[in-house]
C-alpha cells in the first residue's frame, strides 16, 4: 500500500515526484527536529557540568577557598609572632636577646662564644 499510487488520484508524471517528497518530508522534518534540540539540551548540559559556574567548577572554587583558608590561618600567626617580636622590642625596655639576634641576622656576623653546627644540605 505505501509502495503504490492511485492513478486516479494523482497525474501520472507527478505521481512518484509526490509520494518521495512527502514521506522525505515526513521523516527529515522530524529527525531534523529532534537533532537540533539533542545537540542545543547537550550543549547546555555540558555547559552545566564543565563550565565556568559549572559543578566541577564548584567542587575547584571550594577546593581552593579551603586552600586560601589555610595559607590565611598560617599568615595571621606568622603576623601574630611578628607583632609579639615586635612588641619585646618597643618601648622603654628592649629584649636584648631578640636585639641581638636580629643583628646578627642583618649584619649576618658570629659572636665568638657561639657554636656553629653545620648540616647537611637540606636539612634543617
Amino acid at each position: 500500500a505505501w509502495g503504490r499510487v492511485n492513478p486516479q488520484l494523482t497525474l501520472p508524471r507527478h505521481a512518484e515526484w509526490m509520494v518521495k517528497h512527502y514521506r522525505i518530508t515526513a521523516i527529515a522534518l522530524p529527525l531534523l527536529l529532534y537533532c537540533a534540540s539533542g545537540a542545543i539540551g547537550s550543549y547546555f548540559v555540558w555547559h552545566a557540568s564543565n563550565g565556568e559556574r559549572g559543578l566541577k567548577a564548584k567542587v575547584e572554587y571550594k577546593r581552593q577557598m579551603a586552600a586560601l583558608g589555610q595559607d590565611f590561618l598560617a599568615l595571621q600567626a606568622e603576623r601574630a609572632q611578628w607583632s609579639r617580636r615586635v612588641e619585646l622590642m618597643r618601648g622603654e625596655v628592649v629584649d636584648r636577646d631578640i636585639l641581638d639576634e636580629q643583628a646578627r641576622i642583618v649584619l649576618d656576623r658570629l659572636n665568638r662564644s657561639d657554636v656553629v653546627v653545620f648540616l647537611p644540605d637540606g636539612q634543617r
